[in-house]
This record gives structure tokens, C-alpha cells and sequence, in this order.
């Protein structure tokens, strides 16, 4: 199934370069508005898609293309509170997925993971980060091309960003002795994370056989207990 819903404008999307990020002066003005969020919860856990989350929890969030297969890949694992999808790393406040896929809002569509860290530590949601798309492919991934697209980790702790730093260190050696180039994969504090529209969230629990491009990206990433040791 392919995507849909990227029909803004097709003269706007041919007359510009979708994998240039937009400055503040060229980026759509979006709104004040807020997305409503479904209020009955994640669609597979039954939890609550916004805060106040459980005491003890901690908030990842990752770009790693398409984000409707991506999120499936966290609220399978086990100690993850909830996930959604949204847009994050841009410059348009509280866009709409129309007004992303022109590329004029810079957003990266992204999954906010709330875990229990005791339970699902940050490294094991960077392994499954790191091994379910390519990293290496700068602003697309696959055939699906624009800023949207690209690979992100975005920090909510210098904890996280230290251990998102050595994890890329110790993926890139794998990657590079397995013939594959340079990791794109942006590293940077987290800014706002606007909610996606209500078919967006847990797409792939509302739609089985709907379009998901990811999948294990033929190198395995070992984490830092297992190298150790």
C-alpha cells in the first residue's frame, strides 16, 4: 500500500527541493492551534497518548523515516508505557502532515516512547532504532525522500545523548565493516513534539497491511554490555 496524503500542493512540492531544510523566513506559518489527541488512549496498550506518565518513566524520541511502521517496532517491546507518532525538529508550530510533506516545516516524523527504564532500558530502544531502518541515507529513507525522512535521535537528558553518541560510535564500526557509508543520523536535544493527526497513531494496528518499509537492515547492533563482555 502506498502512502496518501501528501497532496498539499503538488505545484509547491515541485518547485522546491524537499530534502533542504526551510529557514524561519521561507517555512509555513503554521498556528497556535494544537492537535486534538484521541482521547481514548493507544489503540494495542490502552494507555494514555499524553502526560502526566507514570512516575520513574522517561521520554525517547526517534526519526527513522516512515512513522507508521516505525512506532509498531517500540510498543511491542516489553516496558513500554505508550507510543505516538508526531512531527518534531522543525520550525512550524503544530503543522499538519499535509503541511510537512511539502518540506516547507522541516520536521522529522518522529515516535515518542515513554518506557520504564528498569524495564526497557534507552540502549535497547536504540538497538531497535539502530537495526530497523538505514541510517545512512541522509534525508530520505528508501524511496521515501525529504526531511521528513531523516534519521534523528533526539535527547531528553545528557544521559541519553551521551549513550545515543557512543551507540552511533560502535554501529558505525559494524556498518563500516559491512560495506555500508557514514551515518547521517542527526543527534540533538529535543524540542517540541506536536502530536499527528488521529489516523496517524497506531496506523498500523488500524490498517494490518498498510505501507511499512522497515525492517532489519541486515547489520545488528551490539550493545555495550554485550561488547564488554
Amino acid at each position: 500500500m502506498a502512502r496518501s496524503g501528501c497532496g498539499y500542493s503538488r505545484g509547491m512540492l515541485l518547485r522546491r527541493d524537499k530534502k533542504r531544510m526551510p529557514t524561519t523566513a521561507d517555512a509555513l506559518p503554521g498556528r497556535d492551534e494544537a492537535m486534538e489527541v484521541q482521547s481514548y488512549g493507544h489503540l494495542v496498550l490502552g494507555t494514555p497518548l499524553e502526560p502526566p506518565f507514570p512516575d520513574g518513566h522517561e521520554r525517547a524520541m526517534f526519526g527513522m523515516g516512515c512513522f507508521w511502521g516505525a512506532e509498531r517496532f517500540f510498543w511491542q517491546m516489553s516496558g513500554v508505557h505508550t507510543t505516538a507518532v508526531g512531527y518534531s525538529a522543525g520550525v512550524t508550530p503544530n503543522p499538519t502532515y499535509q503541511e510537512v510533506c511539502t518540506g516547507r516545516t522541516g520536521h522529522n516524523e518522529v515516535v515518542l516512547v515513554v518506557h520504564d527504564p528498569a524495564a526497557a532500558p534507552y540502549e535497547q530502544l536504540l538497538k531497535v532504532f539502530w537495526e530497523m531502518h538505514d541510517p545512512t541515507q541522509g534525508m530520505r529513507q528508501g524511496n521515501d525522500v525529504g526531511t521528513q525522512y531523516r534519521s534523528g535521535i533526539y535527547v531528553y537528558s545528557v544521559a541519553q545523548r551521551a549513550e545515543a553518541e557512543a551507540s552511533r560510535d560502535r554501529y558505525q564500526t559494524a556498518l563500516t565493516a559491512k560495506g555500508f557509508g557514514e551515518i547521517t543520523t542527526e543527534i540533538v536535544d529535543a524540542g517540541a513534539f506536536y502530536y499527528a493527526e488521529e489516523y496517524h497513531q497506531q496506523y498500523l494496528a488500524r490498517n494490518p497491511y498498510g505501507y511499512c518499509n522497515h525492517g532489519f537492515c541486515q547489520v545488528g547492533y551490539e550493545p555495550a554490555a554485550a561488547a564488554a563482555g
